[in-house]
């Protein structure tokens, strides 16, 4: 097992690290969060080791190799495989079995995300329906509402207005200085329109979402 010390948030466990399952560990790691990644592939969870906090490999059929992972502990583990129907349909009974409440599983098509969904699969994801960052970020998304990957580099992110925030402007909050982000809009509420003409002597409210842009590496500043 490698191991990078991480700052603790919430840990997640996430089993199967090809493009789409790197994707969201890193994710995730860059966050802040404590991310256990697995793969039965040496040369896989070498390549996340140095982003994750622990990169391991292990036999997702192997019950007792499991649970000597710890994933029981985990706030949510998120199932990445799609080579093995036997090791994705294993991956997801043992979470659940684990206790885990939250069991977030990759499919395919259609069939396999039906029989995921059977076995007990919280959520079903098929990637090429949702990006692996955009993904990590729901899953964090505490006070994110929207989260948009413009590019590589950029991200958009719709989020509910701090409660440390609120009862102050824009103009007092200077969170161009403090968090490098940009507000491009503001909704009074989640059914309201957005509203591009922003007054930063505008005292927020807690009720109230921002529209802001930033750069990839600053989103966790904002978790």
């Amino acid at each position: 097992m490698r191991r990078k010390k991480n700052p603790e948030k919430q840990s997640f466990a996430v089993i199967g690290l090809g493009k789409f399952g790197s994707s969201i560990a890193m994710e995730l790691a860059a966050a802040g969060a404590q991310v256990l990644a697995v793969d039965i592939d040496e040369e896989r969870v070498a390549n996340v080791a140095e982003h994750v906090t622990y990169a391991v490999r292990a036999d997702v059929c192997d019950g007792k190799a499991m649970a000597a992972l710890g994933i029981s502990n985990m706030d949510a583990v998120i199932v990445a495989i799609t080579q093995s129907l036997d090791a994705s349909l294993m991956g997801t009974i043992l979470a659940k079995e684990a206790g885990v409440p939250l069991v977030i599983a990759k499919a395919n098509e259609e069939l396999h995300a039906k029989i995921l969904k059977k076995t007990g699969a919280d959520r079903v994801i098929v990637p090429e329906r949702e990006s692996g960052i955009r993904v990590a970020h729901n899953i964090l998304a505490g006070n994110f509402l929207e989260f948009v990957e413009l590019s590589q580099k950029i991200r958009m992110i719709e989020m509910q207005v701090k409660p440390e925030w609120a009862g102050k402007t824009l103009r007092e909050l200077k969170l161009r200085n403090k968090y490098q982000i940009n507000v491009i809009a503001v909704k009074q509420n989640l059914d309201s329109e957005a509203v591009i003409h922003i007054d930063p002597d505008m005292k927020l409210k807690s009720e109230m979402t921002l529209w802001v842009l930033l750069d990839a590496n600053n989103v966790e500043r904002l978790v």
